[in-house]
């Protein structure tokens, strides 16, 4: 029997998001694909920098130290990359050199990896090519464009942070569509009478199912030890207000997912809350909310739903 995918949470990273490819990328630009390879070749030994996602990568890596068996881990990263085999050995010896436990790789010379989200069974795709992010989103798959940062992280903090908007990222854009459509007293008025109503399903909620299978882990074992302190943990930071908040905590139970904490800011700016709360990674569907903050911490722009599709900025 082949390696089983399912029951684990498998994360697709091109090496655009998980290395600083910014002199690799100017050099293909100026001097063309055949002499990119001769370059590649040329450095395969001396590894690539991390890029903005290898903090958020490394770490969700270590908590496969949680599985019973440590051939069989509970998290599954997979290089998905536009390179081609050649090429990409100076992607693998890197993640070799930073030590992380990546053994499976896509490389599809130059065309869009998306197609290969599905079959590997992925809950999230991170790519720094937005083109190839809007493809995937596109179809349906659980995609995000990870921004340039300069954020940085305590590389001897163990603890795994990850924050979420809620409407067009665990949840779909309904609601959102009446705020743009119908103005704000309309929203709230019409999420006051649908506060039982869950909402369906968005692109990154099977994400938080499967981080929350990983969360169960370390509630067992914290009730074995009770000195072991979990270290995954989940935020929930959106833009909705009383009276819009109940109807996010009722799609959450109604789905069975949960997250730790949850910051309802009713307008508030979300760096306010993400500059504390420092995650290592935070989803968004809208850049207006991302880019005062990717200067404290790596932020994924979610392109998904009528946000996206609209010229109007604001919103939840």
């Amino acid at each position: 029997m082949g390696y089983e995918l399912r029951d684990r949470l498998v994360v697709g990273i091109a090496s655009s998001a998980l290395f600083d490819l910014t002199e690799s990328d100017a050099y293909f630009r100026e001097h063309g694909e055949e002499a990119y390879r001769r370059y590649q070749d040329e450095r395969i030994d001396e590894p690539l920098r991390p890029g903005v996602a290898f903090p958020f990568i490394k770490r969700l890596l270590s908590l496969n130290d949680l599985a019973a068996d440590v051939d069989d881990g509970l998290v599954e990263v997979i290089v998905v990359s536009r390179n081609d085999p050649n090429t990409g050995l100076r992607v693998m010896r890197s993640i070799e050199h930073h030590g992380l436990p990546m053994t499976r790789a896509v490389f599809t010379q130059g065309r869009s990896p998306h197609r290969y989200i599905g079959a590997l069974e992925m809950s999230l795709f991170l790519s720094g090519n937005r083109e190839d992010v809007i493809a995937a989103n596109h179809e349906g798959f659980p995609a995000g464009h990870v921004l340039p940062s300069a954020a940085t992280y305590d590389e001897t903090d163990r603890s795994v942070v990850v924050a979420f908007d809620f409407d067009g990222v665990l949840a779909d854009d309904g609601s959102e569509r009446v705020y743009r459509e119908e103005g704000i007293e309309r929203y709230r008025a019409y999420e006051a009478s649908r506060k039982a109503e869950p909402l369906e399903p968005g692109p990154l909620q099977p994400l938080l199912r499967d981080l929350n299978r990983i969360q169960q882990i370390e509630e067992q074992r914290r009730l074995e030890e009770p000195d072991y302190e979990p270290r995954l943990r989940i935020a929930l930071v959106t833009a909705r207000g009383a009276p819009a908040h109940e109807r996010a905590i009722r799609s959450l139970q109604s789905w069975d997912v949960y997250v730790n904490e949850a910051f309802f800011l009713g307008g508030v700016e979300k760096v306010r809350v993400l500059e504390v709360l420092r995650p290592l990674i935070f989803f968004d569907d809208q850049t207006t909310h991302l880019d005062p903050a990717v200067g404290s911490i790596a932020g994924v722009h979610i392109p998904y739903g009528v946000a996206n599709t609209s010229d109007v900025s604001a919103g939840q």
